[in-house]
């Protein structure tokens, strides 16, 4: 007989599914999958607290446009006529080390310069300017800070406020800050902190490790990748030449969230 490897996720039994214990169809309809996802991944339900801070993380990434390599991956795909399963595949295989990615090396950059600073005593601003310094006469750049499109990354403002206001804001949020003075100092302009510094700060602030960031990223854009599969798909005819800054929006206006409650 085989010898047994361990696994500490799931059994599986006839009429019966246990996850990290828990019985899934007992699950189901009273927790949320953000609840889910957390359990999963550490092996304990978070808190409503800690729940709402992983939901808001995963809504902050769940799409960004056309532009992104991984949604030009994933309309390729489908314009070339592939089913959603390989068009999801293409899209997800371009979330690497510069797309993605930036999430898990900046909880490595901030995880460092906390652990420096309890070493050393000095204060976050300190910490933070003496990294800058270090990774500027590399010539290296640390992730997380500056995009593309914003100048003032809306989502990190909101995933930062929201920390404040759960109670989670720590010694992570505390460096990332300190990072984009530092970095202004360093460079001479801004560098503003962007949704994947905010992410890489918030998670380690939650005590999660970085090479769940990366992850965090996949599960949050899978929603947005399936999205444009089905929109390429359906409104588009096959073997275009997809340039992507010729799109044009013509999806609905900006509208206020009015959430209905069911009675």
């Amino acid at each position: 007989m085989s010898p047994t490897w361990p696994t500490s996720i799931t059994k599986v039994e006839p009429n019966r599914l246990l996850l990290r214990g828990y019985r899934i169809d007992e699950l189901m309809g009273e927790i949320s999958f953000a609840h889910v996802i957390f359990l999963t991944l550490t092996g304990e339900l978070p808190t409503e607290k800690q729940t709402r801070m992983i939901d808001a993380i995963l809504v902050s990434s769940i799409d960004h446009g056309v532009t992104p390599p991984s949604c030009q991956a994933a309309r390729t795909a489908t314009l070339t006529g592939s089913p959603t399963n390989a068009a999801l595949a293409a899209g997800i295989l371009s979330i690497s080390r510069h797309h993605g990615g930036a999430i898990g090396n900046c909880m490595e950059v901030l995880n460092k310069a906390v652990r420096q600073k309890r070493e050393s005593g000095k204060t976050a601003e300190r910490q933070a300017q003496s990294t800058a310094v270090e990774y500027q006469e590399k010539k290296r750049r640390i992730p997380g800070f500056g995009h593309r499109f914003h100048t003032r990354d809306p989502r990190a403002i909101k995933l930062f406020t929201l920390a404040h206001k759960l109670g989670f804001a720590a010694e992570h949020i505390e460096m990332a800050q300190a990072f984009e003075t530092a970095l202004e100092n360093v460079h001479g302009r801004k560098l503003p902190l962007n949704v994947d510094g905010a992410i890489a700060a918030v998670l380690g602030d939650l005590g999660l490790p970085p090479d769940l960031g990366n992850a965090f990223f996949i599960m949050a854009r899978v929603p947005g990748l399936v999205a444009h599969i089905r929109e390429e798909r359906q409104r588009m005819k096959p073997m275009r030449h997809l340039d992507p800054k010729q799109h044009e929006y013509d999806g609905p206006p900006e509208r206020k969230l009015d959430l209905q409650k069911d009675a």
